[in-house]
């Protein structure tokens, strides 16, 4: 049996110490890693995924080991676990784009995906140890901190349409997670049944909130996209 999601408060004291060590770390990576030279910029960015890489391997053997590891909960289909498993491998392809499409879709739902868990935190299986605390918070400061410095430092870009892009490709992993959570029961990208923690975008009971999540993540990707090319015109 595994164990239950662990929810932080919104506001809370643990809730604002994380949030504010998670903003300082980012915008100090940040920070350094515009100073380095090319080459040690790329390999300031791969020390990320070299991590997250880590952490990916540990967490699921971790969960084998301790007989927790199951396909109701373990499978990385939720919008988070794929922008990690993108995050892990993106910057080891050959000779990719400046304007891949993995970058993109990496920019976007790992940005929004990994706002949204900081937001309004909730472990799921947590098992307790300050490991796995840990590990969950590196992870979604990966998937957020990896796409921001990959634009900033190492030249990447947002081509115009690309927000659009991500929302159907969010439509297309949505068709396809549907029909896994049926057969197998689970509730991968919470289109099942809501998150535990309480989550102000969350509108109204299933199936309702998934209509006004689509609504919401045009806005919120259009929002970013602005913002991110806003001064690069």
């Amino acid at each position: 049996m595994s164990p239950e999601a662990y929810v932080i408060e919104v506001f809370s004291g643990e809730w604002i110490r994380n949030t504010v060590l998670t903003i300082l770390f980012i915008v100090t990576y940040l920070f350094f890693g515009k100073f380095l030279s090319n080459k040690n910029k790329l390999i300031f960015a791969k020390a990320i995924s070299v991590i997250l890489i880590f952490i990916t391997i540990t967490g699921h053997t971790r969960n084998i080991i301790n007989g927790y590891w199951n396909p109701v909960d373990n499978i990385p289909l939720h919008l988070c676990s794929i922008s990690n498993f993108i995050a892990c491998f993106i910057l080891f392809v050959p000779k990719i784009s400046k304007e891949s499409k993995f970058f993109e879709f990496l920019y976007y739902a790992g940005i929004i995906g990994a706002f949204q868990a900081f937001f309004t935190p909730q472990i799921n299986n947590f098992d307790g140890s300050n490991y796995e605390y840990i590990e969950w918070y590196l992870s979604h400061i990966g998937i957020m901190l990896l796409p921001i410095y990959m634009l900033k430092n190492l030249g990447f870009r947002l081509t115009k349409f690309s927000w659009l892009r991500v929302v159907v490709y969010l439509n297309i992993l949505l068709i396809i997670v549907m029909p896994i959570n049926y057969f197998i029961g689970s509730n991968y990208m919470y289109v099942n049944g809501k998150p535990e923690v309480n989550n102000p975008l969350i509108i109204g009971e299933w199936p309702i909130y998934i209509f006004f999540w689509e609504i919401i993540i045009i806005i919120f990707t259009y929002t970013l996209y602005v913002m991110s090319t806003k001064k690069l015109k």
